[in-house]
């Protein structure tokens, strides 16, 4: 058993209070005071430290010099313990389009390394199926080669594959099969996202009404709002059912754009992501993506011909500029990566805030947003 004693410590339901934490694996007491095991161990902190619930990546390819296409276990295990520094506890390992070789091989390393259950940085919850099942127009940093039609019995054998852990799947709502694709993952609890899509209101609209759920990192390879069509990022303003991913890194999006989401869209409606490639938390240099040459330099990685591949955004960083640059309150901005995430993935009643019986995973930071220590399942996984 271990405690944290008398520290500031955001609890659902109440805000930032000053509570003493008991846990071991599972949050077992939240108390004013000292009323705690006394034979628990004790965690000292830094004055001024905040206990948060640990972060969750719904979106995310790589970090460390890993990625989740690389297909080992030993790289999944290098996103996971490469992320912990940043205070994630949770992720799914994000795919891309790519040959249904390379992406059967990484989610059935995926499936290994869940079946493990390592205790080793961050949980890997699942999948994010980022393609193969988008528009060609709107690929990003997507190979062209490999973009394919959504297929039901594709997917099906691509979540065999992975162990029946495929959490969102990304896919443009306008391609042919993409309606019978939504309508399947809606009844299989799988969420639906649209994202790398030419989409229009209608198109969405529709995707909506069969149940989709999600927009893959908002303003971001979709279709811009016009005032004669609004196209997906419009839809994805308007439409209150549509929760939107957030790539938080001032690069992708700027400053007034993420003003502008985040006044439109319920407090609820919101998550970060970091969609982060193989060199996050490497020196700037060249990296790779899809076997594509990235360059990294001050922050930004690009394709040779320009065009952003991805991010090296830390999430603790993601909810510092929300805070700082955006104006969003703290704890707002903190539930963006945390209750908002295990909401989308049904894993609310687990983890995602700090409540008596939820699990005791914990993301410490100072002040200046600088993650201390993380905590998942009651062990130390990460300390400055």
């Amino acid at each position: 058993m271990k405690t944290f004693q008398k520290v500031m410590v955001y609890v659902e339901g109440k805000g930032l209070k000053k509570r003493s934490i008991l846990f071991d694996d599972k949050i077992k007491k939240i108390v004013k005071g000292k009323g705690v095991s006394k034979y628990a161990e004790k965690i000292e902190l830094p004055k001024g430290a905040i206990v948060l619930p640990g972060f969750i990546d719904q979106h995310i390819h790589g970090a460390g010099g890993s990625d989740g296409m690389d297909g080992t276990l030993e790289d999944v295990a290098t996103i996971a313990k490469t992320i912990a520094s940043e205070g994630t506890t949770s992720f799914l390992v994000t795919t891309m389009t790519q040959s249904p070789e390379n992406i059967t091989k990484a989610l059935s390393a995926v499936k290994e390394y869940r079946e493990k259950n390592s205790s080793l940085g961050a949980k890997v919850v699942g999948v994010h199926l980022e393609g193969p099942f988008i528009a060609a127009a709107f690929k990003g940093a997507q190979p062209l080669e490999y973009v394919a039609v959504p297929d039901v019995k594709v997917f099906e054998e691509y979540n065999k594959a992975s162990g029946d852990s495929i959490r969102i799947v990304t896919l443009a709502p306008e391609v042919a099969g993409a309606e019978e694709l939504i309508r399947y993952l809606a009844k299989k609890g799988i969420v639906a996202s649209i994202g790398h899509t030419g989409a229009k209101y209608p198109n969405v609209e529709k995707a909506v009404e069969l149940g989709a759920k999600n927009v893959t990192h908002t303003f971001n390879a979709q279709s811009a709002l016009h005032h004669r069509e609004i196209g997906t990022v419009g839809s994805a303003l308007y439409l209150d059912e549509l929760n939107c991913e957030l790539i938080a890194d001032t690069i992708h999006v700027s400053v007034p754009a993420m003003k502008l989401l985040t006044k439109v869209k319920g407090a609820d409606k919101v998550t970060l992501i970091t969609d982060a490639m193989r060199a996050k938390g490497l020196p700037d240099g060249e990296s790779e993506l899809g076997g594509q040459k990235v360059f990294v330099k001050d922050g930004e990685a690009r394709l040779e011909d320009g065009t952003l591949a991805g991010s090296v955004l830390k999430m603790n960083v993601a909810v510092k500029n929300m805070v700082e640059k955006v104006g969003i309150p703290f704890t707002q901005a903190v539930d963006y990566a945390t209750i908002n995430p295990a909401r989308m993935l049904k894993i609310d009643k687990q983890t995602g805030s700090i409540k008596k019986g939820k699990n005791a995973d914990f993301t410490v930071i100072n002040k200046d947003f600088d993650v201390l220590m993380t905590i998942r399942d009651g062990e130390i996984i990460y300390k400055a």
